[in-house]
């Protein structure tokens, strides 16, 4: 360890870093502003980052069992959007240096058994202590995590939370194309359609216990907290989007069980008891789009913030976090325009798939404002023969997809309004640019 690093840590640890590159001083963490016509593109601005992390990412994934290798890499190597390593990284560029702990964040970056250097966090997975007769499994070290560009603005702590991230998503994606049947994804055969669903859900648990070893690493209580939580909201999402489904299965034997302790959530006691209305109908949206979508983008952002030394009071958490929130409904509400706008080849997954599920989507509940007929197609999702094709028909003939895509870019808006408390740097301008992009994307 540095004999600098040892005595205290209030005495000034920048002058550790310096000497092996990692920062050159804490004014120059955001770089200048640029001209509006010459913002940057984020994902060109990161793109050689963004491969070394998938390059590594895919390394932390291997398995002594070939089958969980293969299933766990598969989605990783088809192109992904990568938004949310990249809300990871432009917001740690952003706020690094900001927060009241960033000299001691970066402390632990560099220094020995501080437990935030990269060479720690790539520690073997497997502890040859506890598998005395199975090889270790390690993965190659990721040398740019200290290097790299990104070095002198981002840390590995956050550098690792931008491959967590990505890691629970796809997780997610391994479940959710389980439990919808989907044939699909990212324009290729789905996990389960090239695997089998057993594979694919047990694929997705490794994914997530990899990913929440990695987040052990951090050394950050809060942090761990906010990511475990979204774990339990992509649980309650998706349950909550199940028991849409399922209402009026539910509804045909429950007349005489409006007492069951089933019935305890508000809203769902009132769709059951068939008095649903559209308001509602849109709570249940919104909350489901947050708990799915949204709460993985926010939690991810508030969590870069907090690794670069945001302290609790600070306001750059809260910017963080609602910059995540904002674009993350805004992405999912661009999702669901998409599902009746694009084909199944530009999506890259079946298109109208939501309907088929049963899903009542933005669209879907503007179109009941303007058709008071589609409330009962909404109201038995869908299920009568003919019901799906007489709901997109409605869908099409009213003002639901134009209006689903002014509410995103009200989100979009909004997720661009808290970043102005921010001081003026190209990672401003890059998650700046983010949100128009995320708005104008057409798969």
């Amino acid at each position: 360890m540095h004999q600098r690093c040892i005595p205290r840590l209030s005495l000034k640890p920048e002058r550790c870093f310096r000497r092996r590159g990692l920062v050159r001083s804490q004014t120059t963490v955001a770089a200048p502003a640029r001209p509006t016509s010459t913002r940057p593109d984020p994902f060109k601005l990161l793109a050689p980052q963004l491969a070394e992390l998938r390059t590594s990412l895919l390394s932390m994934l291997g398995s002594g069992h070939p089958a969980i290798s293969e299933i766990t890499k598969y989605y990783f190597r088809h192109p992904s959007k990568q938004v949310r390593p990249i809300i990871v990284l432009l917001l740690a560029q952003a706020t690094n240096g900001l927060g009241g702990d960033w000299s001691r964040k970066l402390w632990e970056a560099e220094c020995e058994h501080a437990g935030g250097r990269a060479d720690e966090l790539d520690r073997p997975w497997t502890r040859p202590d506890l598998h005395r007769h199975s090889k270790p499994t390690t993965f190659s070290e990721p040398s740019s995590s200290s290097s790299s560009t990104l070095a002198h603005t981002v840390l590995p702590t956050q550098i690792r939370l931008a491959q967590i991230v990505e890691m629970m998503h796809t997780a997610s994606l391994l479940h959710d194309d389980v439990i919808d049947a989907s044939a699909l994804r990212r324009g290729a055969p789905s996990a389960p359609a090239s695997f089998g669903n057993k594979l694919s859900v047990l694929g997705g648990n490794f994914i997530l216990g990899r990913a929440s070893a990695a987040l052990s690493r951090l050394g950050d209580s809060e942090v761990t907290e906010l990511i475990a939580s979204v774990l339990s909201n992509l649980v309650e999402g998706e349950i909550l989007q199940l028991r849409e489904v399922k209402l009026d299965e539910e509804e045909e034997g429950a007349a005489s069980s409006s007492s069951s302790a089933a019935d305890t959530d508000a809203i769902t006691k009132k769709i059951r008891d068939g008095r649903q209305t559209s308001r509602d109908a849109w709570n249940v949206y919104l909350q489901k789009t947050y708990l799915k979508t949204a709460s993985l983008m926010a939690k991810g952002a508030r969590s870069a913030v907090v690794l670069g030394g945001c302290r609790e009071g600070e306001v750059w958490k809260e910017i963080a976090y609602a910059y995540g929130r904002n674009l993350g409904i805004a992405f999912q509400l661009v999702d669901d325009v998409l599902d009746y706008e694009s084909a199944s080849a530009t999506l890259g997954k079946p298109g109208g798939a939501d309907l088929q599920l049963g899903l009542a989507t933005g669209p879907a509940l503007y179109a009941w404002e303007e058709h008071p007929e589609m409330g009962d197609l909404i109201q038995r999702k869908f299920e009568r023969p003919g019901d799906v094709e007489l709901a997109r028909d409605y869908v099409l003939r009213s003002s639901g997809v134009q209006r689903t895509r002014a509410l995103a870019q009200a989100y979009a808006d909004k997720a661009k309004e808290v970043l102005q408390a921010l001081p003026d740097s190209e990672a401003k301008a890059g998650l700046e640019v983010l949100t128009e992009r995320v708005i104008g994307r057409k798969s």
